[in-house]
């Protein structure tokens, strides 16, 4: 069987300039001129670049089934995401957010737990807000490879003090959890948004539980959801490989009540991933709003930048942890998930900057 994907490319800095010649990218402030056709079988992937004015004349070659395929995915592609609605908070994704992360664990790989007591994480919270945090992600048990697995209601003990601060204090909170309890226990005291790097399956009850939530719900691609979301990372191709995997979960989520404008989708860079992998996964982050959700990406302070840096340490990934964020952000991802909230910040202010400027061009 044959599987087709697009991927959007050849991004314009003034599309006014070049009227009929590119495509908004999922309502953001990317424009696309071209189009990276994929045709993908057992035995052979067939790549073409085809420019946006030229698009509907080469659709018309294609078999009815590869057509609706294409029209289906451009319609992704192209369709604006639906604002998150988190209390009195409304998230609009024309421009990229920062979503700010507090490990409130006493074993976090980037931290090394400095935020497990639930004051420190307050406050921390309280300042990546101040910096410009849209959402802060609240987790209670460490995901990092090796790390021990933490019993639900110690989990819940660990963020639900920290939540209901935050949450009084009108910040957009997200539970980064897989633990259906937790999930519940966190909304209830107002998380609106559930973060699972298991994509609703490591826990039975998890998708009966976002279903009544009613939140957003992020669903992270990782090659096991057992204890350890590491290990069985193998690939005939991670890109397409994680694009079917996360497919196929949307239509099952949306099969039980989810909505797909509900959905967030997270490739998982790192989860049970090679440094090759995770590259290529970033390289072709674009390739993933063929799926119709909002992208969040998550590459703060992981293993690949040391691995890229003469083996740096987790405090020693700064400059590597923006740049990723960054290249997510050119490719349209409407969520970065990151530790340095007031750096990354400061860094897509300028990029909107430029932005602005090319947008507005005259000349």
């Amino acid at each position: 069987m044959t599987q087709i994907y697009l991927r959007p490319t050849g991004f314009v800095e003034s599309p006014q300039r070049h009227d009929g010649e590119s495509l908004r990218l999922a309502g953001t402030m990317l424009w696309f001129s071209q189009i990276e056709y994929i045709e993908r079988a057992a035995t052979f992937t067939h790549r073409r670049l085809i420019a946006v004015h030229e698009w509907t004349d080469f659709t018309a070659t294609l078999c009815d089934a590869h057509r609706e395929r294409c029209a289906l995915l451009l319609a992704h592609i192209t369709s604006p995401r639906a604002a998150l609605h988190m209390g009195a908070r409304t998230i609009r994704f024309d421009q990229p957010h920062v979503m700010g992360i507090i490990n409130a664990t006493p074993d976090s790989f980037s931290d090394g737990g400095k935020n497990f007591e639930p004051e420190v994480a307050v406050e921390a919270a309280f300042a990546m807000s101040t910096a410009g945090a849209a959402i802060i992600d609240v987790g209670g048990e460490s995901t990092r490879p090796g790390a021990a697995l933490v019993w639900e209601r110690d989990e819940l003990a660990r963020v639900e003090p920290v939540i209901r601060r935050l949450a009084g204090a009108g910040i957009a909170i997200s539970i980064d959890t897989r633990k259906a309890l937790v999930m519940e226990g966190a909304v209830q005291a107002g998380a609106f948004m559930i973060n699972d790097i298991s994509a609703l399956l490591y826990d039975d009850r998890a998708v009966d539980v976002a279903r009544a939530s009613d939140v957003p719900i992020v669903m992270m691609h990782a090659p096991s959801q057992s204890s350890d979301p590491h290990k069985d990372g193998i690939y005939k191709d991670v890109v397409y490989d994680v694009f079917d995997w996360l497919e196929q979960r949307i239509t099952a989520v949306e099969a039980v009540g989810i909505s797909r404008d509900k959905i967030l989708v997270d490739p998982g860079i790192g989860f049970g991933k090679s440094l090759a992998e995770n590259l290529a996964i970033i390289n072709n982050l674009s390739m993933y709003h063929g799926l119709g959700c909002a992208i969040l990406f998550g590459a703060s302070r992981k293993r690949l930048i040391g691995a890229l840096s003469n083996e740096a340490d987790a405090g020693s990934r700064l400059g590597g942890s923006i740049f990723l964020a960054m290249k997510a952000v050119e490719q349209g991802a409407q969520i970065v998930r990151v530790h340095d909230v007031a750096e990354t910040v400061q860094a897509i202010q300028v990029w909107r900057g430029l932005r602005d400027a090319g947008l507005t061009a005259t000349i």
